[in-house]
Order: C-alpha cells, then structure tokens, then sequence
C-alpha cells in the first residue's frame, strides 16, 4: 500500500482528495492535516509514503514544512499543491526539497497515477511546467550562475544525464537515449547529487533548466 498524508488549510479539499485517492486498491489516505505544524506531526507518526502539500497557508505553511520534513532521515516524497502551475511559490517549494507539484484542478485518474509515481521516487513534475517555473525567475542570474558553476563538477556524460533530467526522463528513458543501462543510469544519478549538492531528481532537473542545458540541440559544455 502506498501511505499517504494529505495536507490544505480547507477540510473540503481534504476531504476531495482522500475520496479520490481512497478509490484505488493500492493507496491509503493515512492522516490529514491542515497546517504545516501539522504536517510535520503527521510525518513523523505515520512515516507516509507521499504527501500531498498545499503551500499557501496560515500559521505554518507549506514551505516551511517541506524544509523541516527534508531534514528528516526517512523523507516521504512530498508533492507541492497549488492553484496555478506558474506559482513562483513552487519554484522554492522545488528547491526546499519537493520532488514535484500537482494543481489542485488535476483529473481524478491523473491524481492517482501521479501519486504512484511519486510513491516510485519519480518526479511529478513535467518538462513545460519546469520551464514556466524557470522562466518565471529568468531574471536572477545569480541562480544562472551558480548552476553554471555547478556543471564544471561534472563529466561530460552526467552533463547529458542531467540534461535528460532537465527533460523529465526516467532512467529507462535515459539509458535508452544515451545506449546505457538502467543500472548504469542510476549510478550517474546517484553520483551527480552529490557532486551538484542536490536532494532529489528534481532539484537536479531544474538546475539543468537553469544551466541552460534544456532545449538546446547541443548539451555538452
């Protein structure tokens, strides 16, 4: 059963979404909460599998949660909800160590597969919504930079691995582009998170956005 807890400042949106989620065999609605204190309570008790965050709350928000769960040994992959999918409020969520986001207007059936991938460790987050959220903050080249920088640590082939992630690849999908393994794939991710000081696929994905290193023909330095 993939666990998860799911978190709005308005018990009707809760309660939408338990019924959604409740419908499918393989996942479990495991608490709610309604402000990020609460959130993090919830975390730490039931040790959920996903948790689908609002970030727009009062008291404690929603980003404030997600920084404080990422700091947590065993992490839950968290799922940012919001209204609109240009919200620079997610860019941040992202960066404090979100693995993706969902508007809250997403089809039932697509909610549901969503959470299986988050549950997977896969991030829900697709290749236009990144670069909306990146072109949002265009602006700060000081983050360009930084990203920039950050490539110098790395092969040439991790920076085409990073550049697939930037496109929202699987590592299936990755090994198939660049002829490697799965396995192979995997070790590259797993290496260049460390190198480039990265939580999760998805802080990597959007520093490849970034770096400028999604949508070029050319993605070698």
């Amino acid at each position: 059963m993939i666990r998860v807890v799911v978190v709005d400042d308005e018990p009707m949106v809760c309660a939408h979404l338990r019924t959604i989620l409740g419908s499918a065999e393989d996942i479990e609605v495991v608490d709610e909460a309604h402000d990020g204190a609460a959130a993090v309570e919830a975390v730490l008790r039931h040790r959920p599998d996903v948790v689908l965050m609002d970030l727009r709350m009062p008291g404690v928000d929603g980003l404030t949660a997600i920084e404080r769960i990422n700091t947590f040994a065993e992490r839950p992959s968290v799922v940012a909800l919001t209204t609109f999918d240009a919200d620079k409020y997610v860019l941040r969520a992202l960066r404090a160590g979100a693995t993706g986001f969902l508007v809250k207007s997403t089809p039932p059936e697509d909610l549901i597969g969503l959470v299986r991938v988050a549950a997977d460790g896969h991030t829900v987050l697709s290749p236009d919504a990144a670069r909306r959220l990146v072109s949002a903050s265009a602006g700060d080249h000081a983050v360009k930079d930084r990203a920039r920088t950050l490539l110098d640590r790395l092969t040439e082939r991790e920076v085409e691995v990073l550049a697939c992630l930037g496109e929202g690849m699987s590592n299936a999908r990755i090994g198939a582009r660049l002829h490697l393994s799965e396995a192979t794939v995997k070790g590259y991710v797993s290496r260049m998170l460390v190198k480039l000081d990265c939580e999760n696929r998805t802080q990597a994905g959007l520093l490849a956005h970034d770096a400028g290193l999604v949508g070029r023909g050319d993605r070698a330095r």
